[in-house]
């Protein structure tokens, strides 16, 4: 799709699609759909961010709000290579001498009204958030200095970033931490939770296999280690692969052994009664 702003055509981006569907936890879900609510003429959407560890599922409680209203969804990745025009317009060579204006995920939300997820948006540097700026106020426009328009947001148009609390992330400029708010944020899940979460993306398991590593999970919990849902369903998900090669069936145990030891190392066994 094409649409043309102050006369320069741009090109928008497609929508993602994601089978996910957010299990559990539904007191982050009502904090982030009221961040985005809107309740009065002179009232405007708020720009929330998902604090967490990573696998704890910040990008999926985002993407699956933003299907519960409805709205076309737009996930931009940042890292610390995103530069402000990968943000926003990015020409592109198309012919002899000819440019071509794409835009990014994130202003073809803004244009359409649609629900952008800036995903792990402490990776990205000041200057890239500098650019974000008016978009994140009441101004709502940005502006792009590559194709020499101002772009302003849709008002239905939402905007939510994911950051990881790690070390291996930038610290956000007050400017910019002021504009991202409320901070949600999003922690392990309670036990019957974590179980479903499992065995929603993992429906063809047994029974057991998922009790186990719920077990697993909350024992690591409960010791403060960093291990996710996310570790767990790959560690589900690898011992259901080993079971099933006819060459080399292997028994439970030692397939969950070589699940844990080889996804979270030789330290995760202490969890793992049995093993």
């Amino acid at each position: 799709m094409v649409v043309e702003i102050s006369g320069v055509p741009l090109h928008l981006a497609h929508p993602d699609e994601l089978p996910v569907r957010w299990v559990g936890q539904e007191e982050v879900m009502r904090q982030l759909l009221a961040a985005w609510l809107v309740v009065d003429e002179q009232d405007l959407p708020m720009n929330p961010r998902l604090l967490g560890k990573p696998g704890v599922g910040k990008t999926t409680l985002a993407y699956a709000a933003a299907r519960r209203l409805g709205r076309e969804v737009y996930i931009l990745q940042a890292t610390v290579d995103t530069r402000p025009e990968d943000l926003l317009v990015t020409p592109v060579i198309e012919g002899e001498a000819r440019l071509r204006y794409v835009a990014s995920p994130l202003v073809t939300a803004m244009l359409r009204g649609g629900i952008a997820i800036v995903d792990e948006g402490n990776r990205m540097s000041e200057k890239s958030w500098a650019s974000l700026a008016p978009l994140l106020d009441n101004r709502r426009y940005v502006e792009s200095i590559v194709a020499g328009i101002k772009i302003k947001a849709h008002p239905m148009f939402r905007l939510v970033a994911t950051m990881n609390d790690d070390a291996s992330t930038f610290d956000l400029p007050e400017y910019i931490h002021s504009r991202l708010q409320p901070q949600i944020l999003v922690d392990f899940p309670e036990r019957d939770e974590e179980f479903a979460i499992l065995k929603e993306n993992l429906p063809f398991s047994d029974e057991a296999l998922l009790t186990y590593v719920t077990d697993f999970l909350q024992q690591a919990h409960a010791a403060d280690e960093r291990y996710t849902v996310r570790d767990g369903i790959n560690i589900a998900r690898f011992v259901c692969k080993l079971e099933r090669v006819d060459e080399l069936p292997v028994r439970r145990q030692d397939a969950l052994r070589l699940s844990i030891l080889q996804i979270l190392g030789e330290e995760a066994l202490r969890y793992a009664p049995g093993l």
